[in-house]
């Protein structure tokens, strides 16, 4: 049985943050070399690591006949896992942080300059941990139970002040909507009037662009909205009941509040979340 009295790990010591930011990176055009050499690609890892700020606990490498490396760093704020794939000069790094004192930029260019990658691409950037009880089984058109920002486990707030971004853009599907709340065009047109609110924009013209397509396999709403330094946009499928929502704002707000309000609007049952930093 969990004790709730222990005192948190390293991991957990300020749930008033996050649980946890997870980071996925692609690192193209490495030398080959390199990512033959179990290890090497090991005592990169480390020194990453080491270099970004976190506290080593242990490593475990793997090489692979004919080639091919895996492995992983535990860190006491969690890990530095790699697979490299030497015949395609291509390795995929997953580097996962539940402390805010790691330098993910340092950790992220110390790898590319080692590995000698000449492109890299963060295909996921992503906070993560455990949503408040209840959130998800709320009713329709009820805010009752719609996450607040000031109780969120997730932080994006304190990630924009780290990094300083232009913007962020978010995209939420959520599934298993209520048939009533995607089939009506006037409730499309309120949610966005309330993401608006939320993000706090002054919309001053209020107008949204609604479509309805009536192809049989694409029957739905889609919707536009453009704002100053903002815009949403979505599409509502009448087959799958599934509302798909990209909402981007140069205004810093939480997304997971976001996606949860819409998944209470619109009655849904579960969603995806994707969030990407505009720098």
């Amino acid at each position: 049985m969990l004790d709730k009295n222990k005192k948190p790990t390293a991991c957990h010591s300020d749930p008033g943050f996050a649980l946890g930011r997870h980071i996925t990176i692609e690192y193209y055009d490495c030398a080959s070399d390199v990512l033959l050499d179990k290890n090497g690609v090991e005592s990169i890892l480390l020194r990453a690591a080491r270099e970004s700020g976190a506290k080593i606990v242990s490593s475990s490498f793997h090489q692979f006949e004919p080639q091919g490396v895996s492995g992983v760093v535990i860190i006491a704020e969690s890990h530095f896992t790699v697979h490299a794939w030497p015949e395609h000069n291509y390795a995929a790094v997953d580097i996962f942080t539940c402390a805010d004192n790691i330098d993910l930029d340092t950790a992220i260019h110390s790898i590319k300059v080692q590995f000698s990658s000449q492109r890299f691409f963060i295909s996921s950037d992503q906070n993560r941990g455990i949503l408040q009880p209840m959130l998800g089984s709320c009713m329709a058109n009820s805010d009752e139970k719609v996450m607040d920002r000031r109780t969120l486990p997730m932080a994006w707030k304190k990630v924009c002040e780290n990094t300083n971004p232009w913007g962020m853009s978010t995209s939420v599907d959520v599934y298993d909507c209520s048939s009533d709340m995607i089939k009506d065009p006037d409730c499309i047109k309120k949610i966005i009037s309330r993401l608006c609110e939320k993000l706090g924009i002054v919309d001053t013209e209020n107008i949204s662009s609604v479509h309805y397509d009536e192809t049989e396999t694409a029957a739905g709403f889609s919707m536009t909205r453009s704002i100053q330094t903002s815009g949403i946009s979505g599409y509502f499928a009448h087959a799958t009941h599934t509302a798909y929502l990209d909402i981007f704002s140069c205004n810093t707000y939480e997304p997971r509040e976001l996606a949860e309000f819409a998944l209470s609007y619109f009655g849904g049952n579960h969603y995806k979340m994707r969030v990407t930093l505009r720098q």
